[in-house]
């Protein structure tokens, strides 16, 4: 005859302390495995990168020995910087100014073109990007091909970088600044389309199916119940999107497509440096200007300029 074992249940409690140990140490093993992956895919990058080369330099004694490429190479990055650098003196301040910015009308000139490259692209991109963003997105999209095509269709355009884009369009159209247009306008439907999307994917499905329900198209549902709700972050990522727009058109004349490229590719093929940090000066203090309105503005939009409620 056998007789069963006296078993003593646990007490919530008590068991609810094993549960929550056996998921800290679930947890934490999982942890350590994907940061252990983390670290050699890291590796394997940096591997891959030469981030770990060992190349021949040139000692200052004029001998030639093996370093690690990374030291060996920092040195070469602070020549280059002291070498863009003017020279400015105070009794001759205004001399020396005008020295280093001696090209400043065709620059200023090539600004307005680089900003107005940006403007018109952004428009474009803003317009592409907003209307494909409502069938890219899974919860709007009237099918499942439509949705398909339209996400294919913004993947291409975002994935092409600006610089292969202008060249493309640089050999359909000659240069100009109207391939400078197509090419980041293209970039910028992608780029927008896809955060429009997900801005899409968030929002509140109730008033689109009370616009329904009360016998609205699918295009009333997108314009009474979906726009008003994503009008804030579009408006806030196509000014963040004006601000990178003109960076990149400041670099696609590189290859022939209009704006300030062009004279960062001729000051650095005749070596002109202290161009390039002039240059430089002029597209950031651009950029800061526009980064500051596009903030003031976005607040404008959004309300945060009212104060608080009294």
């Amino acid at each position: 005859m056998t007789v069963a074992a006296d078993v003593t249940p646990l007490r919530p409690m008590d068991q609810f302390e094993l549960d929550y140990a056996a998921q800290r140490r679930r947890a934490k093993l999982g942890w350590l495995i994907a940061s252990a992956l983390f670290f050699a895919l890291f590796a394997f990058s940096a591997w891959l990168g030469d981030f770990f080369k060992v190349t021949q330099v040139t000692l200052p004694d004029g001998s030639r020995d093996w370093r690690w490429i990374i030291p060996a190479g920092l040195p070469r990055l602070g020549e280059f910087i002291e070498k863009t650098l003017p020279v400015l003196r105070w009794d001759s301040l205004g001399a020396d100014v005008a020295e280093w910015f001696w090209r400043w009308k065709t620059w200023l000139n090539l600004l307005i073109e680089t900003v107005l490259i940006a403007f018109m692209a952004t428009a474009l991109g803003v317009f592409g990007g907003f209307v494909m963003s409502f069938p890219a997105s899974r919860n709007l999209a009237p099918n499942k091909w439509v949705l398909w095509f339209c996400r294919r269709y913004l993947e291409i355009a975002r994935t092409v970088p600006e610089l292969v884009w202008a060249l493309i369009f640089v050999f359909c159209f000659s240069v100009g600044p109207m391939a400078g247009v197509l090419a980041i306008g293209l970039h910028t439907t992608g780029a927008l389309g896809k955060l429009y999307s997900e801005v899409n994917e968030n929002i509140d499905m109730r008033p689109l199916e009370g616009v329904k329900a009360a016998g609205g198209t699918w295009f009333d549902q997108i314009r009474y119940g979906a726009v008003p709700q994503v009008m804030p972050n579009i408006i806030s990522y196509t000014l963040l999107r004006f601000e990178i727009n003109v960076r990149a058109s400041s670099i696609i004349g590189y290859v022939g497509a209009g704006g300030l490229g062009q004279e960062f590719r001729e000051a650095l093929s005749l070596q002109e440096y202290t161009d390039l940090s002039a240059l430089f000066l002029i597209i950031f203090v651009t950029v800061m200007v526009i980064d500051y309105g596009s903030e003031k503005l976005r607040h404008r939009v959004i309300g945060l300029e009212k104060g608080p409620a009294t």
